[in-house]
């Protein structure tokens, strides 16, 4: 399914493919994962929930959540946000949202 990719130690965002949650604790580097909501299609950003604990590399903020640091990703999720689909924001929408920090 698509992804987006948010590396804030290189600045970067970039459209992957993911089958599952085991790759999101993989490409984001650890297994304590958390999710907010991003916007009102379903899509939830998930990040490493220690990651300031960590001292994680690099720093973002997307909207009004609050400052992330490393690397998070944004996938698709419906019903209750436990079926993950496509994301629904692509990477200029996000790229307009994202301020780092």
């Amino acid at each position: 399914m698509k992804a987006l990719l948010i590396d804030p130690e290189h600045r970067s965002i970039e459209a992957i493919e993911i089958a599952g949650r085991e790759d999101i604790a993989r490409l984001i580097g650890f297994d304590t994962v958390e999710s907010d909501a991003v916007g009102n299609a379903g899509d939830r950003l998930f990040f490493d929930e220690e990651c300031f604990l960590r001292g994680a590399g690099g720093r973002f903020q997307l909207d009004t959540l609050i400052p992330i640091a490393g690397k998070a990703l944004i996938v698709g999720t419906s019903g209750d946000g436990t079926v993950l689909r496509d994301a629904v924001t692509d990477v200029s929408s996000l790229g307009s949202r994202l301020k780092y920090l």
